[in-house]
């Protein structure tokens, strides 16, 4: 072997993000916002530059185009390069599953990138989701990996029972072996969760997907592998080769592919939980917005808020983060919420428990949302508005509604 292990990293930016609503209508979900600045693909985009891996593929399965101004062939993250660097790879979603290079699913996805892989050739894959808030430096879990001869290592974090339903449930023995997983139980059997963050042994993985493949679809009439997600089939079968191992994260990390969580999420941001942004020398990187420092006009009170670039405050904003170049007009009141990019929050409106996207207009003395009955916000309590919509003067969009991006309430 190398002195320096051969590794791949793969991101695999999703399918349509349905569960985010008309937030991800007209967008791939890694480029959803986060921390007013930043952008969902930053987050492993980071880790890898971060951790010095030079080959970074990204498998986008629907609307990539909305992704390649933003990421700009890996530039913020020095990946642009004349060989290895960042790639885009595209086997997309589309009407059915029988529309050939069209991904099922993230195991799925990898079996239809299988030949690819092997032509590579690395000592390891990393692959991982573009939907989290986490920060992680890879260079000593892929130590540990490799001396272990492990065929996956799973990173792993702790959540609520109730996040646990919604992710890989793992049991781990004392040897860090994984000796359980379930994909998604009703009744989770322990609150440690697999973040979507995978390394592989990749001609295990590459023969696993090959069986697996064999045995749920063997005709293959349909074009789809029958994998699915990487819970269903790929990591129960390797989980009982028994060279599974877990390795916990550290820090925080959280799945935001709800408007619920990804609404938490910054509330935690606000509250100083997120500690994803304080690791010295292991910087979030992004495309930083060219505009001037946010300001707070006479008058204008921001507090317990978070202001990027180009935003002016002439109103109130409470517990709330604001995207670049928002305005907040005198008299208008913003309070738990969080704003895309370009907002105009006109005189008067008021925005309460609402997710507001990129360029949305709020006319005068509008209302959007309303404070949630518990202190819980669940996904039916949050406002959203799509991309470029618009509410008009006076009008009242209710908790819970959603305003399909370009439209007018």
């Amino acid at each position: 072997m190398d002195r320096f292990p051969r590794v791949l990293g793969l991101i695999q930016a999703g399918g349509k993000g349905s569960r985010m609503d008309v937030l991800t209508r007209e967008r791939a979900k890694p480029g959803l916002a986060f921390a007013g600045s930043y952008k969902l693909i930053d987050f492993p985009l980071s880790s890898f530059a971060n951790s010095g891996i030079p080959d970074v593929w990204v498998s986008v399965s629907y609307l990539a185009s909305t992704l390649d101004p933003y990421i700009a062939q890996g530039r913020p993250w020095d990946l642009d390069r004349t060989r290895g660097g960042y790639r885009r790879v595209v086997p997309e979603e589309g009407g059915s599953p029988s529309e050939s290079g069209f991904a099922a699913g993230n195991a799925d996805n990898l079996v239809q990138l299988g030949q690819e892989i092997e032509n590579f050739d690395a000592h390891v894959i990393v692959v991982m989701s573009a939907d989290h808030i986490f920060n992680l430096d890879l260079r000593p879990v892929i130590r540990d990996h490799l001396a272990r001869d492990a065929e996956c290592t799973i990173i792993t974090a702790e959540v609520s029972k109730s996040e646990a339903r919604h992710n890989g449930v793992v049991e781990v023995g004392e040897d860090g072996r994984v000796t359980g997983f379930e994909y998604k139980p009703s009744t989770p059997v322990t609150t440690t969760v697999a973040t979507e963050i995978f390394l592989y042994e990749p001609t295990v993985l590459l023969g696993e997907l090959h069986r697996l493949r064999g045995l749920l679809a063997p005709d293959d009439e349909d074009g789809s592998s029958g994998l699915g997600d990487f819970g269903d089939h790929l990591i129960p079968a390797l989980v009982k080769r028994g060279k599974t191992f877990a390795v916990p994260l550290g820090g925080y990390w959280k799945d935001v592919g709800r408007p619920a969580v990804y609404f938490q999420a910054h509330r935690d941001l606000l509250r100083g939980k997120v500690d994803v942004f304080d690791q010295r020398g292991f910087p979030i990187l992004t495309r930083w917005p060219e505009l001037p420092p946010a300001v707070v006009r006479p008058g204008g009170v921001a507090d317990d808020a978070m202001l990027s670039g180009g935003v002016v405050v002439r109103g109130t904003v409470r517990r709330s983060v604001l995207g670049p170049g928002v305005i907040i007009q005198k008299g208008a009141v913003v309070e738990d919420s969080v704003i895309g990019r370009d907002v105009v929050v006109q005189a008067g409106a008021r925005v309460h428990t609402a997710i507001v996207d990129d360029s949305c207009r709020i006319g005068r003395d509008a209302q959007v949302g309303e404070p949630p009955v518990a202190s819980r916000v669940r996904d039916k309590d949050i406002a959203l508005l799509g991309l470029g919509s618009t509410v008009s003067a006076s009008a009242v969009v209710p908790a819970g509604a959603r305003l399909e991006p370009g439209t007018t309430a």
